[in-house]
């Protein structure tokens, strides 16, 4: 894809955030663009920093470590967002900023234990299943309490938020309630706020959904093909 066509797929998409935005009464800097560059090569990333974007995400541990290996700008952050496993972690402590995909308390004391050995803090959301997939991971909504009173005493690990991933639907209106859900999540769970955990930010919404997302309260789109085009797969 050309360094044309990457400059105006991102504009594009911060048209509509701040379209959707404005229309449900919210500020349009209140919701970040996470560019999901799985699959697709440095070569687009790089076309993207040219074009102003900073934030990427990816979904294989292996995939992100080699990206940010070779790709050096120190304005660029970089987002898990992918299954972890916690053998891994190691592998991208280093460098990773965002890892949203914790969904257990076992997950936030090995990131804290290798972000220590990095001397730097990652922030961290906890994965919340809102679509009652098991493919799509994230904890149970009741176990999110738990979770969140085992990570408030970190050092070198922040819990800023949740994220969820929708059913994959045509219709976006039918998914609606799932965004709701995790909003409700959100909100109940303020209480939780003390020490490492500040829950600042929902990480909901993607190309095809990401409307709905907005207006239900996301503060962080992950948005890939709308960007990139269509993946490539192994």
């Amino acid at each position: 894809m050309s360094d044309q066509d990457i400059a105006q797929n991102l504009t594009s998409i911060q048209q509509k955030i701040e379209q959707t935005c404005t229309s449900a009464g919210r500020d349009p800097k209140d919701v970040s663009l996470v560019a999901v560059s799985k699959t697709k090569p440095n070569e687009d990333i790089l076309k993207a920093i040219t074009a102003g974007q900073l934030h990427f995400g990816e979904n294989r541990m292996k995939e992100l470590e080699d990206k940010m290996a070779s790709i050096k700008n120190a304005d660029v952050v970089w987002h898990f967002i992918g299954n972890l496993q916690t053998n891994k972690i190691k592998y991208i402590a280093d460098r990773v900023n965002w890892i949203h995909s914790v969904e257990k308390a076992k997950y936030l004391k090995e990131i804290n234990k290798r972000a220590g050995q990095a001397n730097r803090v990652i922030n961290a959301l906890i994965q919340v299943n809102i679509s009652d997939e098991k493919q799509k991971g994230g904890c149970k909504p009741e176990d999110l309490a738990s979770i969140l009173e085992s990570a408030q005493n970190y050092d070198f690990v922040k819990v800023k938020g949740l994220m969820g991933m929708a059913t994959f639907v045509d219709d976006p209106e039918e998914v609606r309630s799932e965004f709701k859900l995790l909003k409700e999540l959100f909100d109940s769970h303020q209480k939780y706020n003390e020490g490492s955990v500040q829950l600042e930010h929902l990480s909901m919404g993607m190309t095809n959904d990401m409307k709905v997302a907005i207006e239900e309260g996301s503060t962080m789109v992950r948005i890939g093909s709308a960007i990139f085009g269509e993946r490539n797969y192994d």
